[in-house]
């Protein structure tokens, strides 16, 4: 049994997380808000080496990192929050000897929460560079800078980051999308997996075996979310400006708009729950 720190403990995720983690760790939820659960909770912020220190009585063993701000928040905000206290956080449990790291990146950090965006490969690969314009991506790609610096510093620390595509609540997944209008988070609205399979992966990452080094896994479903042919949504999005032979492949039409093999090789995970229209 491990013992194990989950930052962003009341949120939508991190609830269902530490719960699911309780039933064979200990888990101690830090948040700024009581999740409500029957588990040890430490009040406080995760960029914040005095709330940190509430923790010194615990050894902690693995660290699944969702606290963060969203897309939305000031430029500042994300950078303070996202990368400093990351920094932070890792600092103060690398001091305490603490080897294993599951930080929650995002399929955001390649940037296409602007209209401007074009992805430079597709499917999108899952150390694709930052594009980003808003700061929210720009932020999540450094908070996996951090983890590469801290790893240089600590090389036996064992880091997975993982590109978390958008996640609904079970009973409440959205309309499969059609062609439309460009938008902006565009990806984000094809690229989408359900909350069991959200909570799975982050517990097959925390659980998979030591392995030291950092990792970028794209941690999203096989299938894109729509109910035409990826192609058809894409081109009409970005005209001839990307390269969409994949989609046109046989087989291929309504596949994952992110590269997803490295999270089922390395990981064994595989998102369950697929648009109605399409199987694996």
């Amino acid at each position: 049994m491990s013992t194990i720190l989950v930052t962003g403990a009341s949120g939508f995720i991190g609830k269902s997380l530490s719960r699911k983690l309780a039933e064979n760790h200990q888990v101690i939820c830090l948040s700024r808000k009581d999740p409500g659960l029957e588990l040890p909770w430490v009040k406080g912020a995760f960029a914040s080496f005095e709330d940190l220190t509430q923790i010194d009585s615990y050894q902690i063993d693995i660290l699944v990192h969702l606290g963060a701000v969203t897309g939305g928040m000031t430029e500042r905000d994300c950078v303070l929050v996202n990368v400093e206290g990351t920094r932070c956080l890792m600092r103060y449990l690398i001091n305490r000897g603490c080897k294993k790291y599951v930080l929650a990146s995002s399929i955001a950090a390649v940037g296409f929460q602007d209209r401007e965006f074009r992805p430079l490969q597709l499917p999108v690969p899952d150390e694709h560079p930052c594009l980003d314009r808003s700061g929210y991506g720009l932020s999540k790609y450094l908070m996996e800078e951090i983890s590469k610096y801290c790893h240089r510093q600590n090389e036996e620390i064992d880091v997975i980051n993982l590109r978390l595509s958008s996640v609904c609540a079970d009973d409440r997944m959205p309309p499969l999308k059609e062609v439309g209008s460009l938008p902006e988070w565009s990806l984000g609205g094809i690229t989408i997996m359900n909350l069991t399979d959200a909570v799975r992966a982050f517990v097959m990452s925390a659980e998979a075996s030591y392995h030291p080094g950092v990792r970028i896994m794209n941690a999203a479903g096989p299938k894109a979310w729509t109910s035409v042919p990826v192609v058809e949504i894409l081109r009409n999005w970005w005209g001839d400006d990307v390269d969409l032979s994949h989609f046109e492949q046989p087989g291929h039409e309504y596949n994952s708009v992110y590269e997803v093999s490295r999270i089922k090789r390395e990981i064994g995970f595989i998102a369950s729950h697929l648009p109605g229209k399409v199987s694996l």
